[in-house]
């Protein structure tokens, strides 16, 4: 069984920091594309990072967010700096298991194969 399991998340005042992080299990992940995403209530879930063999971020988060893994813990991470209000949502993490199209496609929800449970980030003004 193929879980995604978030962690990290909580409150920071504007212009702070978090990390988070994704822990995967029951597969090997090392070959997977891995990418962020967020939400709000009412809102579509949008890309947030992404990590191939590159690596995106929208103009949203540029120079302030950070995706990096570690293969030998399969985790997946997101180094949050600079923190916003608007940065406010709950944080999936995701798997793309078959990346062949993966630079086309990896804002799309439909790219990814398995979703995490989401960690709440909330920034204070």
């Amino acid at each position: 069984q193929v879980q995604l399991v978030e962690s990290g998340g909580g409150l920071v005042q504007a212009g702070g920091s978090l990390r988070l992080s994704c822990a995967a299990s029951g597969r090997t992940f090392s070959s997977a594309a891995m990418g962020w995403f967020r939400q709000t209530p009412g809102k579509e879930r949008e890309f947030v990072a992404g990590m191939s063999s590159n690596i995106y971020y929208p103009d949203s988060v540029k120079g302030r967010f950070t995706i990096s893994r570690d293969n030998a813990k399969n985790t997946v991470y997101l180094q949050m700096n600079s923190l916003k209000p608007e940065d406010t949502a709950v944080y999936y993490c995701a798997a793309d298991i078959d990346p062949i199209n993966y630079g086309r496609n990896y804002y799309r929800l439909t790219t990814y194969d398995y979703w995490g449970q989401g960690t709440q980030v909330t920034v204070s003004s």
